[in-house]
């Protein structure tokens, strides 16, 4: 079978791209509403990134609601509906296997807006400008 002459950059793409294919799949049941939930029908959730295991049976999906608002309810809303998700996913992009989905808040944006204040601070733009003055002299 052709399967065990795989390169691990080929698995490594596959897992990227099923793992795409199943962000846009619950992008797609979340944004039409099709899980009838009063918690979600009051947020915008955005399913930031889905990260696949190598054997494609489990899915980590990183989710964000609008403007961070009420995530620990979100989650548990999403949690709750985890198996109408996990049988939608595998309905709709027909996998061997019903991938078993874990939600998780994303904390890339927390990441990235500490960064961004720590690069704004008037002590390291000072370091960064003389480390670019000192740069320039020699």
């Amino acid at each position: 079978m052709n399967r065990q002459n795989t390169s691990p950059e080929q698995r490594s793409v596959r897992l990227l791209k099923v793992g795409e294919q199943v962000r846009h799949v619950l992008s797609e049941l979340l944004t039409r509403q099709y899980v009838h939930d009063d918690v979600l029908s009051a947020h915008t959730v955005s399913v930031t990134e889905v990260r696949m295991s190598p054997d494609l049976r489990h899915a980590t999906v990183f989710i964000k609601p609008l403007l961070g608002e009420d995530e620990e309810i979100v989650l548990k809303a999403l949690r709750t509906h985890t198996a109408y998700f996990q049988k939608e996913v595998a309905g709709r992009l027909k996998l061997k296997y019903a991938a078993r989905i874990k939600f998780l808040p994303d904390e890339s944006f927390d990441e990235a807006f500490r960064i961004d204040a720590l690069l704004s601070d008037p002590r390291v733009r000072r370091d960064l400008g003389e480390d670019a003055a000192g740069e320039g002299e020699g």
